[in-house]
């Protein structure tokens, strides 16, 4: 057996429908696409959720509620995976940076520090946000609490 001598398994390979090389190949003239009409032009492609020029579902369906576009939201991060990262990666300064650079969090992100597990070293956490039993966890092993 050489490189020359390979051919595909029989019945593994099919030829492509070569559509608008015409008459000749009986997929000429309207190549497919039925006459006329909006389907039939090139560039077409019907809009999400499209219903034939009517009043779409999601327009017809009531709106509730309200969407606050000055909401921040953060990514929670607990006392114990806090404890996790600074055993795994020898850390005693855990920042955004340094989070980000280890795969944790993503660059622009913003992360708050929750109270969940327990914290056993001392270690100096600079966070967007921490809550109240979390701030106060951190300070009592001896470590320190910045706000980034």
């Amino acid at each position: 057996m050489e490189l020359h001598n390979l051919k595909p398994a029989k019945g593994s390979t099919k030829n492509r429908k070569r559509i608008a090389r015409g008459q000749g190949s009986g997929k000429g003239g309207t190549a497919t696409r039925g006459h006329n009409g909006q389907k039939s032009r090139s560039g077409y492609s019907k809009k999400k959720g499209f219903e034939g020029g009517g009043i779409t579902l999601w327009m017809r369906t009531p709106k509730r509620g309200f969407k606050n576009i000055n909401r921040v939201s953060y990514t929670a991060l607990n006392l114990a995976r806090i404890q996790e990262i600074a055993d795994k990666f020898n850390l005693t300064t855990i920042s955004p940076e340094t989070l980000a650079e280890n795969g944790i969090i993503r660059k622009n992100n913003k992360f708050k520090v929750l109270a969940s597990g327990e914290i056993k070293s001392k270690v100096e956490v600079t966070a967007h946000a921490f809550s109240a039993k979390a701030k106060e966890a951190i300070e009592s092993q001896g470590g320190t609490v910045k706000l980034a």
